[in-house]
């Protein structure tokens, strides 16, 4: 796990370094330059530079290492103070442009000369390092302040903020990493970002004297006439991947069975109820489903009454881990998500930022500004976990909170879900750790989805390459 703090977080633990531990704020200034100068120094080896200077502590940092790379051999430095407005400086070439204009407390559209700053750099084909975080971006929410730096590199001081994961931060940041200046971070109550370390663990090596039965029954339920590929998807995620359940099983309308039947030989198939297009709620056929350890459900099952019958009878009667993805979570935005409080098992929530919005009634705008919170205020009411799916996925139980940055932009595809799904279940399956499996889960699709889209491209893959992808991510595990 590696930290993630909010804006206010990094300003306590400055406080904190400064006046209780009895550190000068220009110690932790010159420590913050030089971490900075030092990746550069060890990156990029030499060029001409031009550094970037703002007011403040960003300000402050920037002199610092415009000093240390002045003494450096193989560099040559200029500085320009942005709030002076000399911008004549832009006009000469470049190899290297250092931005310290703006720290992470930016609430404010960015105007006048420091809109002209941040333009001019962009435009100039340097290779830009950013100190702490990219000019322009929200150091919370992530979001451009109507313009920002576009970083090949940022250097985020001591920890990463949100800013450099969620909304525009991606696009925006380059490559993040995190140089420790001595700033004192104390307790845990602050959000990690998952490593390989976080899902490797799930993958030890196995004793010889095991069977089947020793890794749990895992099942996935879903799909309708008109959307069956979803329940493929989940399925095949359940079988062909090989998550390390014993047993998977898949229950889906029958008019679906003779489609799937055969299709995953490993899988146990079960015909459901259906009305000739989607599933029709039978207390009787969904009884087996029961005994399984882990079950998600949702995936293309349509929104309909008998599908918000089958979800509250799961809720209320399955003892195992249950996963609500997709449909099943529109079919509780529309019919009513107060069953969630009424269930005997234990929930995770699957949702995209669409999805989440029906879910709590906000709008996709509100949710894309504040997703930590409006998760971790959803999971805490309702005492689920919730894994809400962007570029950045927050996962979370109310308390405890993860980001997930593994992924690529090709995943933003049709069925992505829906794989995910199935490698969730398959975890839940064989662990008692339900927020770790959600964890690892999505570490690991969005790694197999970088693998596929490094064979290819963000353009072609599609979800069921995510699929074929996902062994060589749990080989590089074993």
């Amino acid at each position: 796990m590696e930290r993630i703090l909010s804006v206010e977080q990094m300003r306590a633990a400055d406080a904190f370094t400064i006046d209780k531990l009895g550190f000068s704020a220009k110690t932790l200034t010159e420590r913050a330059g030089a971490a900075v100068a030092e990746e550069i120094i060890d990156r990029l080896k030499g060029g001409r530079v031009l550094v970037c200077i703002g007011k403040g502590n960003n300000g402050e940092d920037g002199r610092v290492i415009a000093k240390i790379l002045g003494a450096t051999h193989g560099f040559t430095v200029a500085t320009v103070t942005v709030a002076n407005g000399i911008f004549k400086l832009f006009d000469k070439k470049f190899d290297i442009i250092v931005d310290c204009i703006f720290g992470t407390g930016l609430n404010r559209a960015v105007e006048g000369r420091y809109k002209t700053a941040i333009e001019k750099i962009n435009a100039s084909g340097a290779y830009v390092v950013s100190c702490d975080i990219a000019s322009g971006l929200n150091g919370d929410t992530g979001r451009c302040m109507g313009v920002a730096v576009k970083a090949n590199l940022t250097v985020a001081v001591q920890e990463f903020k949100f800013g450099h994961f969620v909304n525009d931060g991606p696009d925006y940041s380059g490559e993040v990493i995190a140089k420790d200046i001595g700033i004192s971070i104390w307790g845990d109550d602050y959000a990690k970002r998952i490593t390989k370390e976080d899902a490797a663990k799930f993958f030890a090596p196995r004793k010889k004297n095991v069977n089947k039965g020793c890794f749990g029954k895992a099942g996935i339920l879903g799909g309708s006439k008109a959307f069956s590929g979803s329940a493929v998807l989940s399925y095949g995620a359940l079988a062909a991947l090989k998550t390390g359940s014993g047993y998977a099983y898949a229950a889906v309308p029958e008019c679906l069975f003779g489609a799937l039947c055969g299709r995953n030989p490993e899988c146990i198939l079960t015909a459901l109820p259906d009305d000739g297009e989607n599933l029709v709620f039978s207390e009787e056929k969904l009884a087996p489903l029961l005994s399984l350890d882990s079950l998600a459900a949702g995936m293309g099952m349509g929104v309909t009454p008998e599908n918000y019958k089958i979800l509250s009878f799961l809720l209320k009667n399955f003892k195992g881990k249950l996963l609500i993805d997709a449909d099943g979570l529109n079919t509780l935005a529309k019919f009513g998500k107060d069953v969630l409080k009424e269930r005997s098992c234990e929930v995770v929530l699957t949702p995209h930022v669409g999805e989440f919005a029906r879910l709590i009634g906000a709008d996709k705008e509100e949710v894309a500004i504040n997703p930590v919170r409006l998760a971790v205020d959803f999971a805490k009411e309702y005492d689920v976990v919730l894994a809400l799916k962007s570029a950045t996925t927050v996962i979370t139980d109310g308390k405890e909170v993860y980001l997930n940055t593994t992924g690529t932009p090709g995943m933003a595809k049709a069925g992505s879900g829906d794989v995910l799904s199935g490698i969730i279940a398959g975890l839940l399956a064989r662990s008692e750790q339900t927020l770790d499996c959600v964890v690892a889960g999505c570490w690991l699709f969005g790694r197999a989805g970088e693998c596929a889209a490094k064979k290819q491209n963000d353009y072609t893959v599609t979800a069921t390459d995510f699929i074929a992808a996902y062994p060589e991510v749990v080989n590089s595990l074993l």
